[in-house]
């Protein structure tokens, strides 16, 4: 009997394609980029055997199409470049798109170009993902790529970022359920974790929850394009997929302690983890006065809101902004929570 393990390698090999979006900012270390985007590439391309199923989506032209298509030249890699730099998302529908037509594919996995997306562990994703589906007996998964840490690869301040999005992420998605009538099913996703790593950029659709996304597009909300294409991405699949009748699924994953590049520090910071909480609570009907007690509910136990004074003023613009989105009174620079511990 042959092995589950060996199992999800031949089906990661037989149906199994990989988007890699690439885009290098001007301050980034071009050298350093290029070097981390073939190590991902080369790799994904080594375990799922057929390389024209592994595509780099270029976010239009920048330093990274040169490098995609002298891997395409060498390797025979599928390259997709976008007529214009719209953000990460833009980037992973084209590359959706352009494997999305071969029919014999089943599994798509979405894997940053930064190098922490180690490529041996695509099995993993795929085992689970099979167990699962055979269990509920439903072909609509999204996987996520759960890290055991997001201090370590990320720093504390981006860390606890992203905690507060995810939080509020899951207190969206229950909303909506609770709206719909149908319970959120996250029996596969908080084995260990309190919320799911939501915003983790390692992630598995099935072909169903592809068709859906690519037929369905992507609502503005009354959003700008980059809080939708550059801000909110992680967010939009996942919300995405769920409204799609997804079931969310965590597979542990590997992580550098210090992600080898990243261009965080180039972005407003407030302005990004502000479009994240947003453009869900947008998307999934959350009134507006719910978004701003959540928001109350986790900035009181965020580790950052001991950090005074900049992990406060951090939080503080944070929550202007979005209470801005939903016309929320201003409050004041104070964060409210019990007296004592």
């Amino acid at each position: 009997m042959q092995s589950e393990y060996l199992r999800a390698v031949d089906v990661l090999r037989e149906s199994s394609g990989v988007i890699i979006p690439a885009y290098f900012p001007s301050a980034t270390d071009t050298q350093l980029a290029s070097d981390l985007l073939t190590d991902t590439a080369l790799g994904c391309r080594h375990q799922v055997g057929d390389p024209a199923r592994v595509c780099i989506s270029v976010d239009g032209e920048n330093p990274a199409a040169e490098v995609a298509r002298r891997l395409k030249s060498e390797y025979g890699l599928t390259v997709v470049v976008s007529a214009r730099n719209r953000g990460k998302l833009g980037a992973l529908l084209e590359g959706l798109a352009s494997l999305f037509g071969n029919e014999s594919l089943h599994y798509f996995f979405l894997v940053d170009q930064d190098g922490d997306h180690f490529p041996n562990e695509l099995p993993n994703f795929i085992r689970s993902c099979q167990s699962i589906s055979a269990q509920v007996k439903h072909d609509r998964l999204l996987v996520l790529g759960r890290r055991s840490s997001r201090h370590h690869p990320m720093g504390y301040l981006r860390g606890e970022l992203e905690e507060l999005a995810d939080r509020m992420l899951i207190d969206c998605l229950q909303y909506r359920a609770a709206l719909d009538g149908l319970p959120l099913n996250l029996q596969f996703a908080l084995l260990i974790d309190e919320f799911p790593d939501f915003h983790s950029g390692y992630k598995l659709l099935t072909r169903s929850l592809v068709k859906a996304l690519l037929e369905n597009g992507v609502p503005m909300e009354g959003l700008s394009e980059d809080a939708v294409y550059r801000h909110a991405v992680e967010a939009v699949l996942s919300v995405e997929a769920v409204l799609s009748g997804g079931i969310i699924v965590s597979v542990a994953r590997s992580t550098f302690n210090e992600q080898p590049i990243t261009a965080f520090g180039q972005l407003n910071r407030c302005r990004l983890v502000a479009d994240k909480i947003i453009w869900p609570a947008r998307r999934l009907r959350v009134p507006g006065v719910f978004v701003g007690q959540w928001l109350e509910n986790h900035m009181a136990r965020l580790q950052l809101a001991t950090l005074a004074p900049s992990g406060k003023g951090e939080l503080f613009e944070i929550r202007n902004l979005v209470r801005q989105a939903f016309d929320l009174p201003e409050l004041p620079r104070e964060i409210e929570g019990p007296p004592f511990l």
